[in-house]
């Protein structure tokens, strides 16, 4: 049996060792080739654009020149680690853990792998999955595709005498914190996600995700009905089979697995305004499983170099998110 590509030597073309062992100097250079890769490693004015600059070497940050402008920015300016405390090696070494974590990565974890506050690793890792969601923005699947859909938080503890436990799959016993994921993935192709209140609910978003012409997958459930009006569909009635034939949904409910593997086995609970960042996670990771470590994390820090300032955590814990 030939040997799994994850166990193989292909896979491994990163170590954090590497990282590590950058100087200051390296590391800084190395994200400033990435930061300003359009302009060959050389700084530009990330408000105007201009290249005409002032350099101001002991603050390692520069002055655009233009009249109109005179924006004074560091490397990380306008990025998504913009108003870092980190050092830039601090920041490549997280991204490098993240990237190693196969299962995802828990804040706790790398706030002792980096000898900082929860606070900041939890910040810091959300900005990575923002970034890392910013690469499938808009994408679409199309060929065979396999759709469903999974149910996350809101979880009620059945009471300890039986006589008091109420039927949990009732709406009126729930807390309306639960959650679905909406997965629609490509056959030996791409995953795309979101998240809706419930299963029926999400069946208009994946018109927009899927694109016409392609051959849809789905279980028994009634609301995938609607998609036969829009794509020729094909579906499996689980209480009968897994799959018959080319009729299956494996590679999706696969793709559940790892969300539930990450869940269970790393982050224990996934609050609700965050499902959809951790879907997205692990839809990137499932999507480039077959790349090397060393791939991913360039990826990655190519991804989070480019991204403008997040809205939704630059001063997440002090209360004033930018608008």
């Amino acid at each position: 049996m030939a040997q799994h590509f994850l166990l193989s030597s292909k896979a491994r073309t990163l170590s954090l060792a590497q990282v590590l062992r950058l100087s200051d100097e390296e590391a800084y250079a190395a994200f400033q080739a990435i930061r300003f890769s359009e302009n060959s490693g050389e700084a530009f004015c990330p408000k105007c654009g201009a290249t005409d600059l002032y350099a101001l070497p002991r603050r390692k940050m520069w002055r655009c020149k233009a009249k109109e402008c005179g924006c004074q920015f560091s490397i990380t300016s306008g990025t998504i680690f913009g108003s870092r405390k980190l050092a830039i090696r601090d920041i490549l070494a997280a991204i490098a853990i993240f990237t190693n974590g196969a299962k995802g990565h828990s804040a706790l974890q790398l706030s002792r792998d980096l000898d900082c506050q929860y606070k900041t690793a939890y910040v810091l890792s959300h900005k990575i999955r923002e970034a890392i969601a910013s690469l499938d923005k808009g994408a679409k699947v199309s060929g065979k595709v396999e759709v469903d859909g999974m149910y996350a938080g809101g979880y009620v503890k059945p009471a300890n005498r039986a006589e008091d436990r109420r039927d949990r799959r009732r709406t009126g016993n729930q807390t309306g914190k639960r959650q679905s994921v909406i997965a629609a993935r490509s056959r030996n192709g791409n995953t795309v996600t979101f998240v809706a209140q419930t299963e029926d609910k999400g069946v208009d978003g994946l018109k927009d995700r899927i694109e016409v012409g392609s051959t849809v997958y789905a279980d028994e459930a009634s609301h995938w009905d609607q998609l036969a009006a829009r794509y020729d569909t094909v579906r499996i009635n689980h209480s009968k089979a897994y799959s018959d034939g080319d009729a299956c949904t494996n590679q999706v409910e696969s793709f559940f697995s790892r969300i539930r593997r990450a869940e269970i086995g790393i982050h224990h609970h996934v609050a609700g305004p965050y499902l959809a960042a951790y879907a997205a996670e692990m839809d990137w990771r499932e999507d480039n499983r077959r790349l090397s470590n060393g791939e991913q994390y360039r990826a990655i820090v190519t991804a989070a170099a480019h991204h403008p300032v997040s809205r939704q955590w630059k001063g997440y814990w002090q209360r004033r998110r930018a608008a």
